[in-house]
This record gives C-alpha cells, sequence and structure tokens, in this order.
C-alpha cells in the first residue's frame, strides 16, 4: 500500500460533523467528506462535478494521528436578519426572501451562531486511494504541491500554516495505514521530529480492528455531493498509538 503524509497544521482547524441547533460542532480527525474536498479542491474541480467527488469520496482511506493535541476553541458570532439588505426581494433564488416561520424574533430578530474549532495543534495523516482509477496518488500529490486554488482544513478562515506535504517523506509504502502511520516520524510544535512523551490520540480504517488500543465508532463524515447535504455513516477505530500502544 502507498499513501501520502500530510501534515495538518494552521492556528485553527474545523473538523465539522452533526450540527445541533445553532452550534457547529467539531469531531476529533478529518472526516472523509473533507478530505474529498481537500483533494478536489487541490486539482480544481467543481461543487457541480458531482460524479466525479463522489467516486473520489469512495476511494479516500485514511488513518491520522494528533503529534501537538490541540485545544478546543468556539467562536462566538450573531447573524443579524433584521438588517434592510435581509428584508430585501433579489438576494435568493426565487427572488423573495426567506425567513423562518413563526413570530418576528424568528424572521427579523438576531441569530447566535457557535463555530468550533481546533486551535494550536499538529496533526499527521497518511491518505491513500483504492483503486487504479483517476486521479491516481502521484496526481493528487502533485496538486496538493500546486493546488488549483487556496486550500483550508475545514472552513475557508482555516488556512494551512505550511504546505500540507511532507517536505521529507511525502510517500510511504508499507502493509496497512496504520502501520505507516507508526512508521512516519511524530512532528514537534516546531515541525522537528520529536519522541512523544506518551500514547498520541489517533485513529484508522475499522477493518483493521481496535483491541488494545481503543474502539470502533460509528462517524457521519460522508456527503451527498450532487445535493450538497451530510449523507452517511461508517465505522472508524480510534485510540492511543505510541510507545506502549503500538
Amino acid at each position: 500500500m502507498r499513501a501520502l503524509v500530510l501534515r495538518l497544521d494552521a492556528p485553527i482547524m474545523s473538523f465539522g460533523t452533526v450540527m445541533v441547533d445553532q452550534h457547529g460542532f467539531i469531531d476529533r480527525f478529518p472526516g472523509t467528506a473533507m478530505l474529498t474536498g481537500l483533494i478536489a479542491n487541490a486539482l480544481g474541480w467543481h461543487h457541480g462535478d458531482f460524479q466525479r467527488l463522489d467516486d473520489l469520496q469512495r476511494r479516500v482511506e485514511y488513518a491520522a494521528r494528533w503529534d501537538v493535541r490541540p485545544q478546543r476553541l468556539v467562536d462566538y458570532h450573531t447573524a443579524d436578519l433584521g438588517q434592510t439588505k435581509m428584508a430585501e426581494p433579489g438576494w435568493t433564488t426565487r427572488g423573495a426572501p426567506e425567513h423562518r416561520a413563526g413570530g418576528s424574533d424568528a424572521r427579523f430578530g438576531t441569530h447566535e451562531r457557535h463555530r468550533h474549532y481546533w486551535a494550536d495543534g499538529l496533526m499527521t495523516v497518511a491518505l491513500a486511494l483504492q483503486g487504479e482509477t483517476a486521479p491516481d496518488l502521484d496526481t493528487v500529490g502533485d496538486a496538493l504541491r500546486r493546488p488549483a486554488r487556496p486550500l483550508f482544513l475545514g472552513r475557508k478562515t482555516c488556512l494551512p500554516a505550511r504546505p500540507l506535504l511532507d517536505p521529507h517523506m511525502p510517500v510511504v509504502e508499507g502493509e496497512n495505514l496504520l502501520a505507516l502511520l507508526c512508521r512516519v516520524p511524530v512532528w514537534n510544535r516546531m515541525g522537528v521530529p520529536a519522541k512523544p512523551v506518551e500514547g498520541l490520540l489517533a485513529c484508522w480504517p475499522a477493518e483493521l480492528g481496535a483491541a488494545g488500543r481503543g474502539e470502533v465508532r460509528r462517524v457521519y463524515d460522508l456527503r451527498d455531493w450532487a445535493n450538497q447535504i451530510p449523507a452517511g455513516s461508517r465505522w472508524r477505530a480510534e485510540g492511543l498509538i505510541g510507545g506502549e500502544h503500538l
């Protein structure tokens, strides 16, 4: 198996998961749909490339670990639906503004939003593609080196602090993704190889099992690209690796 080695490093990252009310919660690891979108953006694809995006999502496999554990950050902001521009017709598809049902507060009041992020973390990802169809791993690697558009890690505010591909070990080969991830050197905050002082929080394909390391749980990280909505779930293994956890 061959895999690309990605180093996800940014002041803030957002791995979106199921949203509840006004809270945009995050997962501990990037989702399959997020990595699909990241690759597609680097390749210069568009939202309307439904079939290509769907095919790519089926092929994406990965294992990831936090080399530097992040801190959770919650951004509070508001949306004033009573602004003049929000009440005037013409800015929606059908030429008439849409509002929530209910009283005036629901339709024109100030809506609160809480957006969750991971701050000051550094993550390593071993990314593979199933099958032999295009794009292949080398094409994706070239696109990540020279992306067609600016890349972001979750939301558009989450700009990478360094190139995504590992500068010294961009491609690794081995038995499976978990074994590959364990072979890739751990980085410290400065991007320098370092020995971890404790087990590292990681995820990997569920079929590799989690005995002695953690658990297998269901995650909701797939997307219906044609309708632009979250849709679908899968099983994923999560736990500690490194040191006695290898």
